[in-house]
């Protein structure tokens, strides 16, 4: 291939992701995401996926552009009131208590909360998040990143992009996703706090591993990693596998959930729903018969 066709492929390429949208959002240069038979493009997805296979937790850092951060933290800050915000005590593993189970069981241990969710059918179509979470380019991206052949939005009309609403002085308990993964974007760090914990791969299909989740609920943060939050900053993290929590947050902490799938049916249980969001619709309760194979508690 000759030099002048090389760089008249280049300068389509340019052209190409300058009119992409999102080329509006996405700092390109540090995450050329656009680029995908580059070596750069390579480069980002094999860092990504070391950061996944060492402890299931991926930060992207300043994936947001310079410019854009202020219109998205205020674009979160304006949604922010239409928060559901569940009062209750839950256990790791968000389950009904099983008095079957020994007094000290983990499952058994439930911990207060007091936090609000801005459900994705509350959430305008033209937001910023709506159309990053909705973009084919980033799905690939995100797919790339997480080894997967493709990944889907969830079915699930309320929970499938959501803003996860912290108000002063509150945190969010340890716990394990629903889903295997969930794409998270920073869209108000607080003023102090907010730190996300988690312990890596403390589980994994078929076993549960109880006894090293009770040693971190009982206060053995020996194995749990720390991880600091910027507006803007983009998160991959494996947490049906690596139980989590939001520390104590000083200032309203605003991160919104993208959330993914690998099949195209992915719906939150009935009760857990009802929950978090404070409604379920008809789809919530067609698929209340889905079980799940990995043998795993929530």
């Amino acid at each position: 291939m000759s030099q002048a066709t090389l760089a008249t492929q280049t300068t389509e390429q340019d052209v190409t992701a300058e009119h992409h949208p999102l080329a509006r959002f996405i700092d390109l240069e540090r995450y050329p995401i656009l680029a995908r038979d580059s070596d750069a493009y390579r480069a980002t997805v094999e860092s990504v996926r070391d950061q996944l296979r060492t402890d299931g937790c991926a930060l992207l850092s300043k994936f947001i552009r310079e410019d854009l951060i202020e219109p998205l933290r205020e674009e979160s800050e304006a949604l922010a009131p239409k928060a559901f915000y569940s009062d209750n005590n839950v256990n790791p593993y968000v389950t009904p208590d099983d008095p079957s189970l020994p007094e000290d069981h983990p499952a058994r241990f439930f911990q207060h909360y007091t936090n609000g969710f801005v459900a994705r059918d509350l959430i305008p179509e033209d937001a910023i998040v709506q159309q990053l979470y909705r973009d084919p380019d980033f799905q690939r991206f995100v797919a790339d990143c997480l080894e997967e052949s493709v990944i889907y939005e969830f079915a699930d009309p309320i929970a499938g992009l959501v803003i996860n609403v912290m108000p002063d002085d509150t945190e969010l308990p340890w716990h394990f996703d629903t889903n295997e993964f969930i794409v998270s974007l920073m869209t108000r760090r607080p003023n102090e706090g907010g730190e996300f914990q988690y312990a890596p791969n403390i589980r994994r299909p078929g076993e549960e591993n109880f006894a090293a989740v009770q040693r971190i609920l009982e206060g053995d943060h020996t194995d749990v990693e720390s991880l600091t939050l910027n507006t803007g900053d983009l998160q991959l993290f494996k947490g049906r596998y690596s139980m989590h929590r939001v520390a104590a947050a000083k200032g309203q902490r605003l991160c919104t959930l993208l959330g993914y799938a690998k099949t195209p049916d992915m719906m939150g249980s009935l009760e857990h729903t009802k929950r978090i969001y404070g409604r379920v619709t008809q789809q919530h309760i067609d698929a209340d018969n889905q079980r799940r194979h990995d043998a795993l508690m929530g």
